[in-house]
């Protein structure tokens, strides 16, 4: 099912703002690891936000995403505080690891050991 024009324009406003949050509460960088939000998507009902953390250099990713979710009030309440004038409702916040990166970095890995074994 393709995302509504709205649930669109949702999932902007949350990327941007938490952007700023994650920088605000200083959670951008844990561990030594950079953190950043890959993307966001909303439910068609507007509900609810999965919210895709992309993880980079960061040591132990269980660690990371269980801080994260211990200050998923304070993200919330700061996130709040700057879209309760765009959105009606506000909606719950799930967290979750985006490891696209990691897929595409193992991706490469193959397809080079595929390029030697052709080589050689």
């Amino acid at each position: 099912m393709e995302e509504g024009k709205r649930q669109k324009q949702i999932a902007a406003v949350l990327q941007d703002e938490l952007n700023i949050v994650f920088r605000k509460l200083n959670l951008n960088m844990i561990d030594g690891g950079m953190v950043s939000i890959s993307s966001v998507k909303v439910t068609p009902d507007l509900l609810e936000a999965r919210i895709y953390l992309s993880l980079f250099q960061v040591a132990d990713t269980n660690a990371t995403m269980k801080k994260i979710e211990n200050k998923a009030w304070e993200i919330k309440r700061e996130l709040v505080n700057k879209i309760k004038h765009q959105v009606r409702r506000i909606p719950v916040l799930h967290f979750y690891l985006d490891d696209t990166l990691d897929y595409v970095f193992k991706m490469e890995e193959v397809f080079k050991k595929i390029e030697e074994e052709r080589k050689g």
